[in-house]
């Protein structure tokens, strides 16, 4: 091939690509979903409603929503059994896949000590307004365990719940709080602080503790350390949002977790498919760099994020989910959205999965803040949510409102008469 002719070669494939950007650029927009909310950190969507969905907002009450429209009774008030402001308060709401049957659905909050609770609930037959006198709180350890996880400061207290393929039951935990996790905690086999937690919550209602430990949850039998039998991953710092690619939409089943940093990084970790047992790091390692070495992991190896970014770039991580839907244009499918808090920007990346080892790779990251409005619109992102198809919704912290992630402006079509 000639010079001249590589040239014109290249430049034309660069340009399809700055096109192919532009164009993945210019797809998204947002809807107004929901809004006079009051600090909501989670969206809901009911699974057996499509038109029900619950707002969860931090100082304890969880707002039903039918078609955009706030109704005036709460599903749930808790705003008496807890502790708001800062990063305490209502933090997490799920469903688990028997509630059609059970009526139940799992809440997470600092109670009026600052100490995490994961506690149950029943929906009466009315399914906006949960029976208050359901609740049963937790108990871990065993039925002589204590009905809450103590926190030892006020951060850092993780907060999501989220039912995996498998139907068990994952609960994020923070590392206790402070800064550099003091008494190293993330790697410490005994705490629960600091760890991803995996139980199985279909029990009865007389079960003693609220839960068992699945057989296959990766410390039952001692190894690679003797450990708490509920954790199902170490090594977490405030892990602020995790989801998995659900297999019922054409997903794989892995999951992705946003961990917020300390001071320099902010990461997103990915688990392939039942991949059970990982160490993410903290405190040893902030992202893919060393941190605080003066004591060792609890084992190795230490997994490397698939992505992480600067503090010139954000500084506190809201992790999303990997897009299912049909709304956007056929590129976006397959793609995983995140957002960062404190900077009010939303992106969204591209992977490719190693067929040996089933990791991941990520590539082309994209920046989408300034097609949706700009920071100014997009307020600090708490949360994302995720309905029955795949589409997807930003929950904005600071402004009370719910966006649902729409793509461009139908182009009009058909003859038109110019004269």
């Amino acid at each position: 091939m000639s010079r001249a002719r590589f040239v014109s070669v290249v430049i034309a494939f660069t340009g399809l690509a700055l096109c192919a950007l532009v164009n993945l650029q210019a797809q998204v927009r947002l809807k107004e979903q929901v809004a006079g909310l009051t600090l909501p950190v989670a969206f809901v969507h009911d699974p057996l409603d499509r038109d029900l969905q619950f707002a969860v907002q931090q100082d304890g009450h969880i707002r039903a929503v039918r078609a955009g429209a706030l109704l005036p009774r709460d599903l749930l008030d808790l705003s008496a059994a807890i502790v708001s402001g800062g990063e305490q308060g209502l933090l997490g709401l799920a469903f688990p896949p028997d509630t059609a049957t059970s009526g139940r659905f799992f809440v997470d909050f600092t109670n009026r000590s600052g100490n995490t609770v994961v506690a149950r609930f029943r929906r009466t037959a009315d399914p906006a307004l949960a029976d208050a006198a359901s609740r049963f709180d937790l108990r871990w350890g065993g039925a002589g365990g204590p009905p809450f996880i103590a926190q030892p400061f006020a951060n850092h207290n993780g907060g999501n719940l989220v039912f995996g393929p498998d139907g068990y039951l994952y609960i994020g935990l923070g590392d206790g709080g402070s800064a550099n996790d003091p008494e190293h905690r993330a790697q410490n086999p005994l705490e629960l602080l600091g760890k991803m937690l995996r139980i199985d919550v279909n029990v009865p209602d007389a079960d003693p503790s609220g839960y068992v430990v699945p057989r296959d949850n990766p410390f039952v039998g001692a190894a690679p350390v003797f450990a708490r039998s509920e954790i199902w991953a170490f090594g977490l710092r405030n892990p602020w949002r995790y989801s998995f690619d659900d297999p019922a939409l054409g997903g794989t089943g892995a999951m992705l977790i946003g961990d917020v940093g300390q001071d320099r990084w902010e990461e997103i970790d990915y688990e392939p498919p039942a991949r059970g047992g990982r160490n993410y790091g903290w405190r040893n390692r902030e992202g893919a760099h060393d941190n605080v070495t003066s004591r060792p992991p609890a084992y190795l190896p230490l997994v490397e994020p698939i992505h992480e970014y600067d503090h010139s770039v954000g500084s506190s991580i809201t992790g999303g989910y990997i897009y299912r839907g049909t709304a956007l244009s056929p590129p976006f499918r397959g793609r995983y959205f995140f957002a960062d808090f404190i900077a009010a920007r939303l992106w969204s990346l591209a992977f490719a999965i190693d067929p040996i080892n089933g990791e991941a790779r990520v590539s082309n990251v994209t920046e989408h803040t300034a097609e949706v409005g700009g920071s100014a619109q997009l307020g600090n992102i708490s949360s994302f949510a995720v309905d029955a198809e795949g589409e997807l919704y930003v929950v904005s912290y600071s402004r009370g409102r719910v966006f649902k992630i729409v793509g461009p402006p139908a182009t009009p079509t058909g003859l038109r008469i110019v004269r």
